[in-house]
């Protein structure tokens, strides 16, 4: 997992509880609502004073883009009000709720709604949540910048460009209803009272994939290799393919999703990080291994690593096996680290 946030409405787990489960960041409401679901000024400073980033997404109504340009323009005077009073910078965006099943005849309503907000606010800090069909098409038109992708409605698919994932959601911190979030991107819209983001805070990262087939013989650990790089800003992978995502020494989070065929249903499959000696690549340490059970012809599969430490002249590698009696392939995956020098 990437960085891990939680959103709320009415609920509040209060910042001990947050910090104890690991919260990094918090998505909170702006609203017309007049009974408690909003974020305000006092909650913004005391998570900022624990140290815990604050974002915001305005939802008034579930189906509220439906109201196209107009509402998206009285919706973003109304939100940039609450926020400023809240404390949020001045640049930072904010994110306009699409919750719901949305369809693709819809979308033009939703696009118009996001041209109002971009209107007042400015393309730059327009964001979208929504299930992956909206957000896809909402980012295919140039229509949003940030992205809060939720698991709801998206058949297990997730749009690379979006900056958060929702990925569970009727969780409990502290008696509190919450949902999961993890953030993928360094800058995801996080803000804390008159602070935006910068330096150390915000982790570097390295995101590539794989959609050629590769190999996997029965009982064996093998590295997967990626030959597709979608960010690579400080030359990580070197856009050369290869199994190494990440040279330290760094303190890093991976998240690797792969799809694995071939596997007879009920077959176990691990997946593990390794930490290679560059020096002698048979010299190795061995992060934490993950079970997976296949599911038939097709499984997928996420592994998911929230901290660890590579040290100089290392890299980390991911390897998968399989332990069934005769020869599988991983067909696409996709991996992320962030890392922090």
């Amino acid at each position: 997992m990437a960085v891990f946030g939680v959103d709320y409405s009415w609920g509040r787990p209060g910042v001990a509880a947050l910090k104890r489960a690991g919260v990094k960041f918090a998505c909170r409401y702006l609203s017309h609502d007049t009974s408690g679901k909003n974020l305000t000024r006092a909650e913004a400073e005391e998570l900022s004073d624990a140290g815990i980033w604050v974002v915001v997404v305005w939802q008034n109504t579930k189906t509220g883009p439906l109201g196209g340009r107009a509402a998206g323009e009285a919706d973003a005077r109304n939100a940039a009000r609450q926020a400023e009073a809240c404390g949020m910078p001045d640049g930072r965006p904010i994110y306009f709720a699409a919750d719901w099943d949305a369809s693709a005849s819809q979308q033009d309503a939703i696009n118009a709604y996001l041209d109002g907000a971009a209107s007042v606010l400015g393309r730059r800090r327009v964001g979208l949540y929504a299930g992956y069909g909206p957000m896809k098409r909402a980012f295919d038109a140039g229509k949003t910048t940030y992205g809060w992708q939720t698991y709801a409605w998206s058949g297990g698919r997730w749009d690379s460009r979006a900056q958060l994932q929702q990925y569970l959601n009727e969780q409990t911190i502290n008696g509190a209803a919450v949902d999961y979030d993890r953030a993928m991107a360094d800058d995801y819209g996080q803000w804390r009272v008159g602070v935006s983001p910068e330096g150390d805070d915000m982790p570097d990262y390295v995101s590539v994939g794989t959609t050629t087939e590769q190999r996997l013989a029965p009982g064996v650990w093998t590295d997967v290799n990626w030959e597709t790089e979608y960010s690579d800003q400080h030359h990580q992978h070197w856009n050369q393919g290869g199994s190494s995502v990440l040279t330290g020494s760094a303190r890093y989070s991976l998240t690797v999703g792969a799809t694995v065929t071939g596997v007879p249903a009920g077959t176990l499959v691990q997946a593990r990080v390794v930490e290679v000696n560059m020096d002698d690549t048979s010299n190795f340490e061995v992060g934490p291994i993950q079970d997976f059970v296949s599911v038939g012809d097709s499984t997928n599969l996420v592994y998911g690593l929230a901290a660890d430490t590579v040290r100089a002249n290392h890299r980390v590698r991911f390897q998968l096996v399989q332990h069934g009696t005769a020869d599988a392939a991983v067909t696409s995956g996709s991996a992320k680290v962030f890392f922090w020098r």
